[in-house]
């Protein structure tokens, strides 16, 4: 019996989920992401579905996702190869299983594998019985037949019970992996049953019920005579919560604007993977957080400026395509000079290309993406919990130095999770010293120029329209410092300098960049954005092993952190691993005249940690 099972100790697994899109993959995998996350684990994880709203079931280009990696430790990444995949059917057997590490668990429906499911996938032959998966731990479990039996006396269609396997897989995992039955038992209570919204009492009785089975099937099934214990991980006290990057970043929006004293306003069009950020920041009404839905890219961003022009904290959300509509209004918040945060949460290209697959291909967009010289500052993410921090950040500076700022995430840390160290009001910097409209009872005898500038940040002086005193023009043609319109091109040449120097000026006061190693060495691998984890976990693994390999991270991509020139000197040879194809390689290497070298991938994954100690070893001849 499984009740007798061994109880292993393990420092860290990496689980994959891989079924249906309707087979509820992301609402297991955040649930036992949460799990783990509150019984102390670290814990990171990446969801991964198709882009059809509801692709043909049982067909590979129907498989969902989620992979997540929890242990006693910091984690970075959502794993390099899993431990244990979780497949529901041949379709996500046969998509997954080459990803599964030697040895690694194998757990399945085996009441799915039918001739017809089969035959739809490719398979000339039953997998689970012709020797194919050989060198795998498999567990075929007939799902179907145990949560039917579990639900028998429930007035429910079969195919409604079936629905159900996701929580009897649960149970399974929850008694392999030692974790609180009641935390998930809880959980069911919250979605479905009395404490729901909309209760749906049948489907919470069921769901309880067969995760109850599914518990009991652990415990006593003979194939389970191992199970494992993690450690809770050693990290820096206080509360803390399960967050994806895009709720960070809609509670950084709400939290900006309460220490700002500004109405917080977010002006946006739904977008794939970004949607979930405006759905959130929806329910901050109470914090005084104001959400418009508009009807394109071109409406969200233009309401949002109109916005900031009024006086309010403005943010505007998006991915890709988005960010390309909005470049005409973007470079209007430019030349005009007003506090914006666009925050885009970048997927694959181009255009429509890969809705809800993960890339880094906007920087250059970033960059150059509008007409004229219009630079713009922009500052990575590199974590879902950090998505809070960047987007925290960007506010300050859009208020400092009236400009739009971007925030870069991407579709892996805006839909993925760690646990996040909830910060009190009084630990968040008062931005409240940044919004100084201008009066006139505070510059007696003094007339207002709506372009006249701060000595040291050149921000622009900002009025809100309407204040007495303060009749100004600001508009898309160029101005002078009056705010007459000017056409003189001298005049031009100082304004255009003016805004790049504004944008300059930041590097000045950014903050040093930390080296992961020596000072000095072989190979220098520089990460930006989402490559944060997969670099960071490959250096340490490389510098353990002896290697001459050190690490930094870009979170401020522009401008360049003012010591990053001279740290590249120091290295015989420079790494940028980009989910793109070599963007910031190209901008390092125009801005320091250093051959950089490139490891790019455009696959809709992020990278894994093999892949960079693979290119490491590779540049250092071995």
């Amino acid at each position: 019996m499984a009740e007798n099972a061994k109880l292993m100790s393990a420092e860290q697994i990496v689980v994959k989920f891989t079924g249906d899109s309707g087979d509820g993959m992301q609402l297991i995998g955040n649930q036992l992401t949460a799990l783990a996350a509150l019984d102390g684990n670290d814990v990171n994880s990446l969801p991964d579905y198709p882009s059809e709203i509801r692709a043909p079931t049982g067909t590979i280009a129907g498989v969902s996702g989620f992979q997540m990696c929890l242990g006693d430790h910091k984690i970075y990444t959502a794993g390099d190869a899993p431990d244990v995949l979780v497949s529901f059917n041949p379709a996500a057997l046969k998509h997954s299983a080459k990803f599964v590490k030697a040895g690694g668990i194998i757990i399945t429906n085996s009441d799915s594998y039918t001739e017809k499911a089969l035959s739809k996938v490719g398979y000339e032959s039953n997998p689970l019985e012709d020797g194919s998966l050989n060198g795998y731990d498999v567990k075929a479990i007939p799902m179907f037949t145990l949560v039917r039996e579990a639900l028998a006396d429930m007035d429910m269609t079969n195919p409604a019970k079936d629905r159900c396997k996701n929580f009897f897989t649960m149970g399974v995992l929850c008694w392999l992996f030692n974790k609180t039955p009641q935390l998930v038992l809880e959980f069911i209570q919250e979605k479905f049953g009395a404490n729901a919204k909309k209760p749906k009492l049948q489907i919470a009785e069921a769901n309880t019920k067969a995760f109850k089975a599914g518990l009991h099937y652990g415990e006593t099934a003979i194939m389970f005579q191992e199970r494992y214990d993690l450690g809770a991980a050693q990290i820096e006290k206080g509360l803390y919560r399960n967050i994806t990057g895009n709720d960070a970043a809609a509670i950084a929006i709400a939290a900006a604007g309460a220490k700002s004293g500004l109405q917080p306003f977010i002006g946006s069009y739904p977008i794939t993977p970004a949607t979930d950020l405006l759905h959130l920041a929806s329910e901050f009404k109470d914090a005084g957080l104001v959400t418009m839905q508009m009807e394109d890219e071109i409406a969200g961003i233009c309401c949002a400026i109109g916005a900031s022009c009024a006086g309010n904290l403005a943010f505007t959300t998006t991915s890709g395509p988005g960010l390309a509509l909005k470049t005409e209004a973007a470079g209007m918040a430019l030349i005009l000079e007003v506090p914006l945060v666009i925050v885009n949460v970048q997927r694959g290209g181009p255009c429509t290309g890969l809705p809800t697959k993960t890339e880094q291909s906007d920087l250059l967009q970033s960059m150059f993406g509008r007409n004229g010289d219009s630079y713009m500052p922009i500052i990575a993410a590199n974590s879902p919990a950090d998505c809070f921090d960047a987007t925290y950040q960007a506010a300050k500076i859009a208020l400092q130095y009236r400009t739009p700022v971007i925030v870069l995430t991407d579709g892996y840390i805006g839909q993925g999770s760690c646990p996040w160290k909830v910060p009190t009001m009084d630990e968040l910097e008062d931005l409240t010293p940044y919004v100084n409209f201008w009066k006139p009872e505070d510059h007696p005898g003094e007339e207002y120029m709506s372009y006249k500038r701060d000595p040291e940040t050149l921000a622009r002086d900002w009025a809100i329209p309407g204040t007495k005193g303060c009749q100004h023009r600001i508009g898309t043609l160029e101005k002078d410092e009056t705010g007459a319109v000017s056409h003189d091109p001298m005049n031009h040449q100082n304004m255009t300098e003016i805004r790049k120097a504004k944008v300059d000026n930041l590097a000045k006061v950014l903050p040093e960049l930390e080296i992961n190693g020596a000072d000095s060495g072989k190979v220098l691998v520089i990460s930006w954005g989402g490559t944060y984890g997969a670099v960071k976990g490959a250096v340490d693994r490389l510098i353990a092993d002896g290697k001459e390999v050190s690490g930094i991270n870009l979170r401020w991509v522009w401008p360049f952190p003012p010591n990053l020139g001279e740290i590249i000197s120091r290295f015989d040879k420079v790494l940028a691993p980009e989910l793109n194809m070599g963007q910031l390689s190209l901008m390092l290497r125009a801005k320091f005249l250093v051959d950089v070298q490139s490891l790019s991938k455009v696959q809709g994954d992020p990278f894994r940690e093999f892949e960079v100690i693979e290119k490491v070893n590779e540049m250092l001849g071995e």
